[in-house]
C-alpha cells in the first residue's frame, strides 16, 4: 500500500496511529485491528528501508497491536455468562488514543497562545525611582493647589447665589412687535370697533413681558400714525382709537387686513 504521509510530521506511535485511523475513516470504539496493524507495520518497515532510525516507541506499539489482533484471533475457550461482558482487548488501546488526542489538543491550544504572544511587544520596564521618591513633595503641592481651588469655587458660588437672589430669570419670547401690532389691529377688526381701552389688549396670562411688547407696540403705531392715545387722568387706563386712514396709508392697513 502507497502512503502519501511524510516520517517527519509524526510526532510519535500515537500520532501515526491516530493519522491510520483517521485516515482509514475508522470509529475510534470500533477499530479494525487487522487492518490498521497491516497498515502500521508496513508503515514501520518502510521507515526502517528508507535508513530511519526507527524509535522504540514505535516498535512497542507495533506489538500492542500485534498483541492485540492476536486475541481477537483466538477463540473464545469458555462460553460467555450471562449477565457478563467478555472486555474487548481494544479497550486499552481505545483509552490511550483518546487521552493522547486530549494532550494533543492542549498542546495545539498552547501553541496557539505562545504564537499570540510571540505577535505582541512588551514596553520594557523603566526605573520610576525618580518619581516614588519625590511622591511626599507633589503631595504637598498639590493640597495647597487644592485648597486655593477650592475657596476659590466657594466665593463663585457665594457670588452667583447672591445674584439669584435680586434678579429674575425671564425667557426670551417669540412673539415681536410686528406680531403685536397685527394683532392689535385684528382686535378693532373682530370687534368691529373704533375705541378701546389699554387693558382690554391684555388678557390674565399675559406677563410682564407681553404688557411691555403691547405697550411697546401701541407706540409703534402712534408713531405709524395708525391709533392715538389719550389719557385723561394720571395712571389712568389708555384710550386707543383708530386713525382713519389717509389715501397713502390705506395700502399698509389694507395689508394688515388681508392678514
Amino acid at each position: 500500500m502507497a502512503y502519501k504521509v511524510k516520517i517527519d510530521i509524526f510526532e510519535g506511535p500515537f500520532d501515526l496511529l491516530v493519522y491510520l485511523i483517521e485516515n482509514a475513516e475508522m470509529n475510534i470504539y470500533d477499530i479494525q485491528v487487522a487492518e490498521i496493524t497491516g497498515q502500521y507495520l508496513a508503515y514501520v518497515e518502510r521507515m526502517q528501508e528508507a535508513d530511519v532510525n526507527v524509535a522504540t516507541e514505535f516498535m512497542v506499539l507495533a506489538a500492542a497491536l500485534i498483541e492485540i489482533k492476536s486475541k481477537m484471533l483466538l477463540p473464545r475457550s469458555a462460553p460467555i455468562e450471562e449477565g457478563i461482558v467478555e472486555e474487548d482487548p481494544r479497550t486499552e488501546l481505545v483509552e490511550k488514543i483518546l487521552e493522547y488526542k486530549k494532550f494533543k489538543a492542549a498542546a495545539e491550544l498552547l501553541e496557539n497562545h505562545e504564537n499570540e504572544k510571540l505577535l505582541c511587544f512588551e514596553k520594557p520596564k523603566e526605573d520610576m525611582d525618580q518619581y516614588t521618591n519625590q511622591v511626599d513633595e507633589y503631595l504637598s503641592l498639590d493640597i495647597r493647589q487644592f485648597v486655593s481651588a477650592f475657596n476659590l469655587f466657594l466665593r463663585k458660588k457665594q457670588r452667583i447665589e447672591e445674584v439669584r437672589k435680586h434678579y429674575t430669570r425671564v425667557e426670551r419670547q417669540k412673539q415681536s412687535i410686528e406680531m403685536k401690532v397685527q394683532f392689535i389691529v385684528g382686535f378693532f377688526k373682530k370687534h368691529s370697533l373704533k375705541k378701546i381701552l389699554f387693558k382690554e389688549l391684555i388678557n390674565k396670562e399675559s406677563d410682564k413681558y407681553d404688557v411691555v411688547l403691547t405697550f411697546t407696540s401701541m407706540l409703534q403705531m402712534i408713531r405709524d400714525k395708525l391709533i392715538s392715545v389719550e389719557q385723561h387722568r394720571a395712571f389712568g387706563d389708555m384710550e386707543i382709537k383708530m386713525v382713519p386712514p389717509v389715501k397713502e396709508d390705506s395700502v399698509a392697513i389694507g395689508e394688515w387686513d388681508d392678514n
